[in-house]
């Protein structure tokens, strides 16, 4: 089962590949639509209330997935995921745009909610698919190394290492990217949230490593392949697996 890439796993026909892709793409576009529009609060003990970006409870479950990928299908198959995931994004970006654009019916009165929730700041999208890229990128190169490293043990590892890595990076772009100089930012402000939410994404990787182990361990049986990226090309640009 153990195959490097190249060596078999490429002409490798997978049972599921397709729905794990499926599952990245519809959490990243959802996380994006349904989650980053709204901040939440929680109490916490000796803290008290605490905002926080909706989002967050469902968009780290994007790096668990990416983290599946990686480990199961290998690099360059979780790659092609990424780039499929970039696309989605755009292509969500652009068709709000153009939809909210649309000049409303006069019988539909619906045009100020519709944009507040579907309205895209330019610069925040921007941000947005930068981070991703950069990140989930990260994420699966020091995932993947990390697995040749470790002869393929301690899992646990690998996923919560590349997260750190990975979130790190794609929060270190995001934030002072949307926000840095936006009215009503400040700078410690924008440090801050970069902290929090970097810490929560990777808490969220700790909170999901069962889960994690638990899908890797299904998907490798059934699938039947295990990918060392030994001689994997790490280059972002390709598409060919």
């Amino acid at each position: 089962m153990d195959q490097g890439a190249g060596d078999g796993a490429g002409t490798h026909a997978f049972r599921y590949f397709d729905f794990v892709m499926a599952a990245f793409v519809a959490i990243l576009l959802l996380s994006n639509v349904i989650g980053a529009g709204k901040v939440a609060v929680v109490t916490l003990p000796l803290v008290g209330e605490w905002p926080f970006g909706a989002g967050i409870l469902f968009f780290p479950l994007s790096y668990v997935i990416g983290d599946v990928l990686t480990e199961v299908y290998g690099y360059a198959r979780a790659r092609r995921v990424i780039w499929a995931g970039t696309v989605a994004v755009l292509f969500m970006a652009f068709m709000s745009w153009v939809v909210v654009a649309l000049p409303p019916a006069p019988s539909w009165g619906n045009q100020a909610a519709y944009a507040v929730i579907f309205g895209q700041v330019p610069r925040i999208v921007l941000a947005s698919v930068c981070a991703f890229w950069a990140g989930e990128f990260v994420n699966a190169y020091v995932m993947a190394r990390m697995k040749v490293q470790t002869g393929g043990r301690h899992l646990w590892m690998r996923t919560i290492g590349s997260t750190v890595v990975g979130q790190g990076v794609d929060s270190l772009i995001f934030y002072p990217l949307a926000f840095w100089g936006a009215t009503g930012w400040t700078t410690d402000l924008v440090v801050t949230v970069l902290f929090t939410q970097w810490a929560l994404k990777v808490g969220w990787e700790v909170l999901l490593t069962p889960v994690t182990y638990a899908i890797v361990g299904c998907l490798k049986r059934v699938e039947g392949v295990d990918v060392f990226d030994r001689s994997t090309d790490f280059t972002p640009f390709r598409t060919r697996v």
